[in-house]
This record gives structure tokens, sequence and C-alpha cells, in this order.
């Protein structure tokens, strides 16, 4: 790898007449992250302008949208598309449900600080201000990336805990959403996965099952999230991006994302899940739901 050749052949790709955007597919896809932003810097060194800037003046549309994200440090990237969510026309409760149910307190705790250096405010602070009620709630709990990440279970508390979500929903009139939001939110994965058992042998019925019956929109979305991805956060990816292309019209953002920001995370086991899910192939679903160089690029993010 040398950043230098490559941000010459970038450079190559754009320069003149018309824009070589196989060129800049080839380049880019078949780079880490890291390297790319060695590109990046080398290509203000070696050639003096900014490739980001060079880039989104000769692209357009999802096709810029793809590559701008690649080109972006993993974090940045979260932290624009939360912004995105919470300051843009209308709020994305899917885009900042799925970025804060998904990544690790670790990821997390770089989110907020970026956001913060970036914007001036805290993740929080939007948050408060941009959303309400319960699901506000679930949503600072989350971006304070304080889950318990050990892998200890307390059988006892297990138990308790599951009681707890029983009685806090299917066996009362009303639900007590604040147990369902401490309990799913702060326990570890391991230990909640445990939960999710006994909880079935003590309503008959599948935790997903109850939180569709006792909540409703973005809080229901939200708490969904949360279990799927504790469950198996590939097969969460997978419903995702389904969802994203199923149906008429495509919901470009959410498809972008989640083939930018996991591309190089769980691509292939999101591949698997997909097709054991919905029996096609998810490169089928793109070539069938994407054209043009946006379809080449995303397929290169697919793989295989």
């Amino acid at each position: 790898f040398s950043a230098e050749q490559e941000a010459q052949a970038l450079r190559k790709a754009m320069k003149g007449l018309g824009t070589d955007e196989d060129a800049i597919i080839e380049t880019l896809t078949k780079l880490n992250a890291s390297q790319r932003q060695q590109v990046l810097i080398t290509y203000k060194s070696t050639i003096g302008r900014d490739l980001i800037d060079d880039l989104k003046s000769e692209l357009s549309g999802n096709f810029e949208k793809v590559i701008v994200g690649l080109m972006t440090p993993t974090t940045m990237y979260d932290v624009h598309e939360l912004r995105r969510a919470l300051k843009g026309a209308g709020t994305d409760e899917g885009c900042l449900i799925e970025i804060l149910a998904s990544r690790t307190n670790g990821e997390i705790r770089h989110i907020n600080e970026n956001y913060r250096i970036q914007y001036g405010s805290s993740l929080e602070d939007d948050i408060v201000s941009d959303t309400s009620s319960m699901f506000r709630r679930v949503l600072v709990s989350l971006a304070t990336g304080n889950r318990d990440e050990g892998t200890f279970v307390d059988e006892a508390l297990a138990q308790q805990d599951a009681q707890c979500l029983y009685e806090a929903g299917e066996k009362k009139w009303g639900t007590d959403e604040v147990q369902f939001m401490s309990i799913l939110c702060t326990r570890n994965r391991c230990h909640l996965l445990r939960v999710f058992d006994v909880y079935r042998g003590i309503a008959n019925k599948d935790i997903t099952e109850s939180i569709k019956s006792e909540m409703s929109g973005d809080l229901e979305d939200a708490l969904l999230a949360v279990v799927k991805c504790l469950r198996n956060k590939p097969a969460y990816f997978a419903e995702r991006l389904y969802k994203s292309m199923k149906g008429l019209g495509t919901d470009d953002s959410t498809l972008i994302r989640v083939m930018v920001s996991r591309s190089e995370i769980d691509m292939l086991y999101i591949r698997r899940e997909f097709l054991s899910m919905y029996g096609k192939s998810l490169h089928s679903f793109i070539k069938g739901d994407c054209s043009g160089d946006y379809r080449k690029v995303l397929l290169r993010l697919c793989g295989g």
C-alpha cells in the first residue's frame, strides 16, 4: 500500500474533463479505513488540495454520500449522522436508535467527545431538546455508554429481573416503562440473554412480543433494537438493510449508513444473516434496488 500512489490515482480520476467514477470506487473500496485516512493526509500534503472537497465537487447524490462516508473516520461518521438525525428537517428517530443501541461503551464515549468538539453542545443536550417522554429517557440512557460490559450472570438477579419485567408489563394494566429501560439499558449482555430465557418461562412469550404489545412508536422501536442488538447484532443490521430496500422506494440514508459503518466490522455476518432471514442474498437485493455508480460502490462494500 502506497498512500502517495493512491492519492495520485484519485487526483487523476478527478482532473480534467469528466470524472472516472470507476477508478474512485476501485481505489477507495480496496483500502481499509485507516489506509483511507492516510490517503486523505497524503493527498493534502502532496497535491495541496482537500480530498473530501474535491470528491464533493466531482460527485453527487447518493454515490457522493457513500464515498464521503467512506472517507470519514468511523467515529466522526457516527457523529455526523447523529447530528443530521437531530438537527435536520424533522428528527430521524431510526438513525438515533440504530447508532445508540448498537455501539459499544467505548464507541459511545468517543462519539460524545467528538460531538461536543465538533458542535459545541453535548449529544445528550441535543437529544433532550429534540425528543420527548420515555423515548428521550431511553436514548439518554444509551448515550451515556454505561452498560455493564462484563460477562457475569447473577442467576438470582436474572430471575428477579425477569419477574420485574413481567410485573412491569404483562402482569399489570398499563406498563412501567422505567423498569424495562433500567434493566434493558444497563445490564450486561450475557446476563440479559439469561433474563430473556427466564422471562419466556414466566410469561409464556418472548420479551420482544411483550415489548410489542406493551409499547408503541419510537419507544417500542428503541427497546426492540436494544434486545435485537444484544441477541444478534448482524441480524439486527440485516433487518435494517432489508427494511430500507423492501417495498416502494428506498430509505437511502439507512442503506448508506449501515453499508458504510459496518463494511469493515461485520458485513460477512450481516450477509449470512440476511440470506438466512430472507432467502435472498444482500448482493441481489442491492442489485435490484439501486443503480449506476451508487449500486457499484454498494456492491463493492457488500463484497462477494
